[in-house]
C-alpha cells in the first residue's frame, strides 16, 4: 500500500480554548493515506499483515450499508491483492439503487451479501461466521468497525507520531465500536489522558467493549468516555449539529462529518466551556476521516437541511 504522509497538527483558534489558556489542536489524521484515512488505516494496518502471515487471500468483514470501515476493507483490499466480502446490514432491495458507499465498495472489488437486520445481529456467533466461510470459502474475518486485539497497536502508534511533533496533555477521539480509544489508551504515557466522545446513545455498552478490548489494562484511570454528545443516536444529527459544522468548517476550513468528527469536536467544546479540562494544558483532538460518508447523507437526507458540503467542499 502506498505509504501514510506525516502527521498534520493544525491549531484551532477558539476562544473557549483561549479563555482558559488551552492549547488546543486538530491532528488531521484524515489527510494521512490517501484512501484509507485516520483510524481505518491504523486499524487494519496489523490486520492485513496477520492476514498474509496466516496464508489468507480474502478478507470477510461486517457494516451497514453507509459504514466507513466497509469502504476501507474493500478500498485495503484492492491495494493489497486481497478479496474482499462485505456482509451487508438489510435486505438487499432496500439498498437498491446502491448508494455511493456500496457503489464504491463493489468497484473496489467487494463481494457484497446482504441479510436481514436480524440475521445480522448474529454476527458475534462464531457458527454462523463459520457457515459463511463455507460459503465463500476460508477468509480472515474481520469485526464490524475493524475493533479487534489487532487494531489497538496501529492506533497507539498514532501517539508515537504526535509525540515527535508536540507534548500533550490530553487526546480526545470520536468513539463507535471502541477500537480507537482503546487503541489510544494502550499507547499512553503518564499523565497523558485519552477522552472518548461517543457517536452513539449506548454509552455503558461502548465503555464496557473499550474495558473488553483493553483487558487487563481496563482498570486503568488514564481514559474517560463522554457520552452525552450523541445528537440522538448513531448515524442521527439535529438542526444544531449541521449549523456547527458548517461553522467550523468555515472558522477553520476543515470539513467534519455528522457521524464521528462532527460530533467530537461539539463535545470537546462544550467540554471546554464547562471546564473539564485543566486550564493551560495542551488538547489534542483527532480528525479521524469519514468523509465519504457525506454522500450518503445528502442521498438521505438532502431535503431536510438547506446545507450540505459540496464534493469539492470535501
Amino acid at each position: 500500500m502506498p505509504p501514510a504522509a506525516p502527521l498534520l497538527l493544525q491549531p484551532l483558534d477558539e476562544p473557549a480554548a483561549a479563555a482558559r489558556g488551552i492549547r488546543l489542536l486538530l491532528l488531521r489524521d484524515d489527510l494521512t493515506h490517501s484512501e484509507l484515512p485516520g483510524n481505518k488505516w491504523r486499524k487494519l494496518k496489523y490486520n492485513l499483515q496477520a492476514a498474509r502471515e496466516q496464508g489468507h487471500d480474502k478478507l470477510l468483514t461486517f457494516g451497514g450499508a453507509y459504514s466507513n470501515h466497509i469502504a476501507a476493507v474493500a478500498a485495503a483490499g484492492r491495494l493489497s491483492g486481497l478479496r474482499t466480502i462485505g456482509i451487508i446490514r438489510g435486505e438487499e432491495l432496500a439498498h437498491r439503487p446502491l448508494n455511493a458507499t456500496l457503489t464504491r465498495a463493489r468497484a473496489d472489488g467487494m463481494q457484497l451479501r446482504f441479510v436481514s437486520r436480524e440475521a445480522y445481529q448474529r454476527r458475534h456467533e462464531s457458527g454462523w461466521v463459520a457457515e459463511l466461510q463455507q460459503d465463500f470459502g476460508p477468509a480472515y474475518v474481520l469485526p464490524e468497525g475493524g475493533s479487534n486485539a489487532l487494531a489497538l497497536p496501529g492506533c497507539a502508534e498514532l501517539l508515537t507520531e504526535l509525540r515527535t511533533r508536540t507534548s500533550f496533555d490530553y487526546v480526545a477521539v470520536a468513539c463507535g465500536t471502541g477500537g480507537t480509544l482503546a487503541g489510544l489508551v494502550t499507547g499512553l504515557l503518564p499523565p497523558e489522558t485519552a477522552v472518548g466522545i461517543a457517536a452513539l446513545r449506548e454509552g455503558e455498552l461502548l465503555r464496557a467493549e473499550v474495558q473488553r478490548l483493553l483487558g487487563n489494562e481496563s482498570a486503568s484511570s488514564n481514559w474517560v468516555l463522554h457520552s452525552g454528545f450523541h445528537h440522538g443516536g448513531y448515524a442521527r444529527f439535529s438542526a444544531g449539529l449541521l449549523d456547527f459544522i458548517r461553522q467550523f468548517q468555515a472558522r477553520h476550513g476543515v470539513l467534519l462529518d455528522p457521524v464521528y468528527t462532527g460530533k467530537l469536536l461539539w463535545g470537546v467544546l462544550q467540554l471546554l466551556e464547562q471546564d473539564y479540562f485543566r486550564p493551560g494544558s495542551t488538547l489534542v483532538a483527532v480528525h479521524t476521516g469519514g468523509l465519504q460518508g457525506w454522500a450518503g447523507f445528502r442521498q438521505r437526507f438532502g431535503k431536510r437541511s438547506a446545507w450540505w458540503p459540496t464534493e469539492a467542499a470535501r
